[in-house]
């Protein structure tokens, strides 16, 4: 793909890594005259020194052939202009961070995609991985549903049963769902069936609707997550 990443900063580094490691065409903003040199002695991509809120700097960044800008200032001002300048060079995927809740409205109504504040998100992480340290990753939907991973013990009591005997026994109730097995010795996730039995070791990837508090993490033997 050609992108077009502003910003050189917290966020906008890592994603120039990984968007030029991954052999896209990328394209820099930055305003800032030490970050853009940092930016141009790390990565193999072009990267102007230069305000993407004006249109002149868009087009010669190439914004007219363009797959995809993401904005990621820590400007919410910035980052809502040059979205809009974007729509006007008719770029397919735009995306923005957005640092205040209360314009995430805004962003939505120019039609472009967010991601929340990050730093809330990382927060919300950590804060997670402590007190659910047996939740390998997660991802909420919603108010309450959430997926996420976790690894099976040996004592577990779902260990040893296949998925229907999990859910005759009510071990997994109708608010759950596994949905890939990731198992040593496999080149590749497996995907559930009924007859498909869940083994120690096992790193699960489950659908929950209602969570996973401490009850829902026993079920895969992990008892630590209880607060005495």
């Amino acid at each position: 793909m050609y992108i077009i990443i502003i910003g050189a900063g917290d966020i906008g580094t890592p994603l120039i890594d990984i968007a030029t490691q991954s052999g896209n065409e990328v394209v820099v903003i930055e305003r800032d005259e030490k970050r853009a040199n940092q930016a141009a002695d790390q990565f193999d991509c072009l990267v102007l020194n230069a305000d993407a809120t004006t249109k002149e700097i868009l087009a010669d960044a190439g914004a007219e052939r363009a797959d995809a800008l993401i904005s990621t200032t820590d400007q919410d001002a910035t980052n809502v202009m040059t979205c809009l300048l974007a729509k006007e060079f008719e770029v397919p995927a735009i995306l923005s961070v957005v640092h205040n809740p209360e314009h995430m409205g805004l962003f939505e109504q120019i039609g472009v995609n967010t991601m929340e504040n990050p730093q809330q998100l990382i927060a919300e992480y950590l804060y997670r991985a402590v007190a659910r340290p047996a939740i390998v990753d997660y991802m909420r939907i919603g108010e309450e549903a959430e997926v996420f991973e976790i690894r099976v013990t040996e004592d577990a009591p779902v260990a040893g049963k296949t998925l229907e005997e999990a859910v005759q026994t009510d071990i997994l109730t109708g608010d759950m769902l596994v949905v890939a097995i990731e198992r040593q010795g496999n080149d590749h996730p497996i995907t559930p069936r009924g007859n498909t039995t869940i083994k120690e070791g096992d790193l699960l990837t489950v659908y929950s609707s209602v969570g996973a508090d401490p009850e829902i993490t026993d079920i895969f033997g992990h008892y630590e997550d209880h607060i005495e």
